[in-house]
């Protein structure tokens, strides 16, 4: 295997590569050549990831994996479901997007993670993890309902297989006894490391069509004696203990067959060639290296996860100023401060520590740190039973993901009314990681759900006096705030509260009331000034402030709500709600996010794009004041 030290700053030189368009084009190669093409596909996905930026780590250590898929599978007739998304750029590249890749994640470009309107190769679309094998299963299950003789793969991996989903999935799959193979893409170590000459042999033992045969005519031997056939099959499961951690798989109904090297293209080849061949569910365990070929990611994968694209350096960059801290950053010093002054606050994520910056409060408070995989509903019951004991729970977790939690943060969490505060990070779009990502809808489920206090704050220091406040109040908070960095506003470092449910006017008009929420507030100040109107932060989405409402209402021609989220249900509507039940007339604009799912670009652009920034907030309400004339 060829082994990179730098990502190419010119489109290399890959003429085996160059001759594939689709997997038919893979699949006329001879065995031999693989490895070459494996150490091909590897430097252009330097390349073309140096280029576009995007997740990087993954798809490094499944290069070798991606091309035995597509060699032995006769894909897109066979379903081949990646999971999580971070794993699928070299399937992208093998599947006739090469030239694309460029323009991964960009306005009108290849979305970040496998697609069904992008391609037929992409069987499921995904962003969330741990959803591979229940899609796989499904559509196994739908090919033998409809008489269609398919093979479903799923590829599991990246730390996915820590979500109860994904158990849940392979419970039903053992159940059903569906022709179903499951490939687990270890790449972290996190079930074993014996992977070595011993336990190869043991595979290549386990997944021969010898051993099938003799393991099924044994059946067949014994069927008339049960005794003897228990034995048996006691004699096997504890043989593959001793030599590979396959027993639970087994015990879940899977033909389990690994530790596999993951980046021996030809072992990977020939284990596939056997397992596809097997009736029933089968489990392959391959053991990789998240960013495998590339000495820098090897050494740092988490650094790695993904990468910025490479700019060139210039002079006029270098003089740049540099960009303030970050939301995720205000809430991780927040986090840390409010630590040292009450001793009862734990901080929970779902395998988000960097993403969510609690690197500092795990480091200095490691007793009060839990990170509990890939496992969203987990960490909202988990945080309701810490609470019970008294204890002071905050859950960072963003939107996209929050909504896996929902049931729990309902019934487990609001109704028993207990005091945990949620830190809801990326909310309203995300930008380059799309749909799958975006905090287009947590306003809407979050205000109707009782005993929730919900929050969006304008600047850094409103985030942090949001957080305090849901800190010290009784019961289950929330505050959301956008990916990236706010405005730059100075940080008061005091833990100080704010009043609750109560808004805050920015400037008396005339006619119009901008009644603005979170992100949206200085965007709205640009157009206050511009339309002389009054413009309210109104900070609490719930409890809302209707005496401002019902004021605002009083006094002016037209109401303005402004949210970066669904128009549907949001914060706008909770406006809507208070003029209705107080039967005030006054016309009420609501500007937000449409009831669609918008593509991934540049969020400025995306905010733009749905008139959202100033100029189409601007023409919005000068479209509404010409038709009340």
């Amino acid at each position: 295997m060829k082994v990179f030290t730098h990502i190419p700053r010119q489109r290399p030189v890959t003429p085996m590569l160059d001759a594939i368009d689709i997997p038919a084009d893979l699949r006329k190669l001879t065995l031999e050549e693989l490895p070459l093409l494996a150490d091909e596909l590897r430097e252009y996905l330097l390349y073309s990831v140096g280029q576009s930026g995007g997740h990087f780590g993954a798809g490094l250590g499944v290069v070798e994996l991606t091309v035995a898929l597509h060699y032995v599978y006769h894909t897109p007739d066979e379903h081949l479901v990646w999971d999580v998304g971070h794993q699928a750029y070299p399937h992208k590249i093998l599947t006739g997007r090469r030239e694309q890749m460029t323009t991964i994640r960009m306005g009108g470009g290849l979305a970040a993670f496998p697609n069904r309107d992008e391609s037929p190769y992409d069987t499921f679309g995904v962003g969330h993890s741990s959803t591979s094998i229940s899609a796989a299963l499904g559509m196994t299950i739908a090919d033998r309902i409809l008489g269609q003789a398919k093979q479903s793969v799923a590829v599991i991996g990246d730390g996915a297989l820590t979500a109860g989903m994904a158990f849940e999935a392979l419970n039903h799959a053992g159940h059903d006894g569906a022709d179903l193979l499951v490939v687990l893409n270890d790449n972290d170590m996190s079930i074993s490391e014996n992977v070595g000459a011993l336990s190869t042999a043991f595979s290549r033992v386990f997944s021969s069509k010898a051993y099938s045969h003799l393991r099924e005519n044994s059946k067949k031997v014994l069927q008339n004696l049960p005794p003897v056939l228990e034995f048996a099959r006691k004699a096997e499961e504890h043989m593959k203990g001793m030599v590979s951690p396959g027993t639970l798989f087994e015990e879940l109904g899977f033909n389990y067959v690994g530790p596999v090297d993951g980046h021996d293209v030809v072992e990977l080849v020939h284990a596939l060639r056997n397992l596809r061949t097997f009736k029933g569910p089968q489990f392959l365990h391959v053991a990789t290296q998240k960013g495998k070929g590339f000495t820098p990611a090897e050494n740092e994968p988490i650094k790695y996860h993904a990468i910025t694209k490479i700019e060139k350096v210039t002079p006029q960059a270098d003089t740049k100023p540099k960009a303030g801290p970050k939301y995720s950053n205000v809430f991780g010093q927040w986090l840390c401060d409010m630590a040292e002054q009450d001793g009862r606050l734990v901080g929970i994520t779902p395998a988000m520590r960097e993403g969510s910056d609690l690197i500092a409060f795990s480091e200095r408070f490691p007793d009060r740190y839990i990170d509990v995989a890939i496992a969203e509903q987990h960490s909202v019951t988990l945080a309701a039973g810490l609470a019970c004991e008294g204890a002071k729970p905050v859950v960072a977790i963003y939107s996209t993901f929050l909504q896996r939690a929902y049931d729990q943060l309902i019934h487990d969490v609001a109704l028993q009314n207990l005091d945990v505060l949620f830190a809801i990070d990326r909310a309203g779009l995300v930008g380059e990681d799309g749909p799958t990502h975006a905090g287009s809808f947590d306003l809407s489920f979050l205000r109707c759900v009782p005993n929730m206090v919900v929050m969006a704050p304008k600047d850094e220091n409103e985030c942090r006096q949001m957080l305090t406040t849901g800190f010290q109040f009784s019961g289950p908070a929330a505050v959301r705030y956008p990916r990236g960095a706010g405005p730059g506003a100075a940080i008061d470092q005091a833990l100080e509260p704010l009043p609750l449910g109560q808004a805050e006017p920015l400037r008396q008009g005339k006619r119009i009331a901008l009644l603005a929420f979170g992100s949206m507030v200085q965007v709205a100040a640009q157009v206050a000034e511009q339309l002389d109107a009054t413009l309210i932060n109104m900070r609490f989405i719930k409890p809302l402030d209707e005496a401002v409402v019902k004021a605002a209402a009083d006094q002016h021609e037209l109401l303005v709500t402004l949210e970066e989220n669904a128009i549907l249900g949001g914060a706008g509507s909770a406006v809507a709600e208070v003029l209705a039940a107080n039967a005030l007339l006054v016309p009420l604009l609501q500007l937000g996010l449409p009831d669609a799912f918008l593509d991934h670009g540049k969020p400025a652009k995306m905010l733009a794009d749905v008139g959202l920034d100033a100029i189409g907030i601007q023409a919005a309400i000068e479209s509404r004041l010409k038709r009340l004339e």
